[in-house]
């Protein structure tokens, strides 16, 4: 009973930190203290461990001076960087899709995660939770576990970045407008122009995210 108690305590402390990073209320270079956090959410400074640590494996949080984790802060040489190896990854998945026997399926699919987007209009949580979910399904669409596995090492670094730019910059790379040529390339089984579309859609994100406005 004991332990169940202090995994469900250490789940809550993790739920907490994590919307409290993705949220903003922790920004790019907090340090995460953890005898403050502990007295915040009244539980043991173990079980604040257990959690940041679990976030650091996620690429939320690093360590800084003296060991101390703070979250994760990227340069805007880091975040073209990320930017280039997501464009990769899915660009491999896109060129497997289109190789599939089961395209159709896996357009209508696609398809669907689209529609999700486009209704996630409001909450910016909510749409950048719509927005990794199509680019993730992209990735497990292809078949290949690997290039999924390697795509959700990056998903934390991700949400940092766009959670951390100014309210107009994060929501215009999300838009379901800019995702649907992709899917259209797809059904054509047009690769070429699949890649071309989402390694521009990459470039215009990082732009804006880089954007000081």
């Amino acid at each position: 009973m004991r332990s169940l108690d202090r995994m469900t305590l250490r789940e809550r402390a993790l739920v907490a930190l994590r919307e409290a990073i993705l949220t903003g209320r922790y920004g790019p270079g907090d340090h995460l203290g953890e005898v403050e956090i502990a007295s915040q959410l009244s539980i043991s400074r173990g079980t604040v461990r257990e959690a940041l640590r679990h976030l650091q494996q996620e690429g939320l949080v690093t360590p800084g001076v003296r060991g101390m984790l703070r979250v994760r802060s990227l340069s805007p040489d880091e975040i073209d960087e990320l930017f280039r190896v997501r464009c990769a990854l899915e660009g491999q998945a896109v060129s497997e899709i289109v190789e599939s026997d089961g395209l159709p399926q896996i357009i209508d699919e696609l398809n669907a995660s689209l529609d999700k987007l486009e209704a996630a209009t409001g909450d910016l949580t909510e749409q950048l939770e719509a927005d990794l979910a199509f680019h993730a399904q992209l990735c497990a669409l292809s078949g290949n576990s690997i290039l999924l596995d390697t795509w959700r090492h990056l998903e934390g670094p991700i949400r940092v970045v766009v959670m951390s730019a100014s309210t107009e910059n994060r929501r215009f790379p999300m838009w379901a407008g800019h995702h649907r040529p992709i899917v259209e390339a797809l059904e054509r089984g047009d690769a070429d122009t699949a890649v071309r579309v989402l390694r521009e859609h990459m470039q215009a994100a990082v732009r804006l995210l880089n954007s000081k406005d």
